[in-house]
């Protein structure tokens, strides 16, 4: 039965940048000098491993997490909250890509996966792997991964709202499925 079982917390702490040095990326990436970061400005500034740029769904899934005032954008100490989880991902993906090819594969996303606790039957990895799989090449990228992983939590967390019993099993109707999917972040 699939669930969802946290066992440690993920990803591993980080090792955080002083403020100083926090703050001069900050400006770096603030192109327009505005005092603030746009989505764009981040999506110039982040690369995945092979030097292609990130998915802009994945930047702004991102900036919604951290944009407490809902502007959009990301100010300076946004942007250090978004900093560390960068991080934190950054260090957990190169953990699970054993290979070392900059990518992760259905067995080292499954890895990745179950350490955070999940419990996922090898057709809802496959199912994952082929969602975020932008490249066609059996593997999912950093991005990709955060991206699956934003998406497969915000899932969890709709999910567990019904399961009052956590026994991994709800019954709704169809109304409040579409009303869950519709009420959540996820479309």
């Amino acid at each position: 039965m699939s669930g969802f079982k946290p066992r440690r917390p993920a990803p591993p702490p980080p090792n955080m940048p002083g403020s100083d040095k926090l703050r001069a990326y900050f400006d770096r990436v603030d192109s327009n000098k505005s005092g603030t970061i746009t989505p764009k400005e981040l999506q110039a500034a982040l690369v995945n491993g092979n030097n292609t740029e990130f998915n802009l769904v994945t930047i702004n899934s991102m900036i919604n997490l951290f944009d407490h005032d809902k502007t959009g954008e990301i100010c300076f100490k946004e942007f250090g909250h978004l900093w560390r989880y960068v991080v934190d991902w950054q260090n957990c993906f190169k953990s699970f890509d054993r290979d070392k090819s900059g990518s992760i594969n259905n067995v080292e996303l499954e890895e990745a996966l179950t350490s955070f606790g999940y419990n996922l039957s090898p057709m809802v990895y496959t199912l994952l792997l082929r969602k975020f799989d932008r490249t066609k090449l059996q593997a999912v990228r950093f991005d990709d991964f955060i991206q699956c992983c934003l998406v497969l939590h915000g899932m969890t967390e709709t999910f567990r709202a019904e399961d009052t019993d956590m026994d991994g099993v709800v019954t709704i109707s169809y109304e409040k499925f579409l009303i869950m999917l519709l009420n959540s972040s996820l479309l």
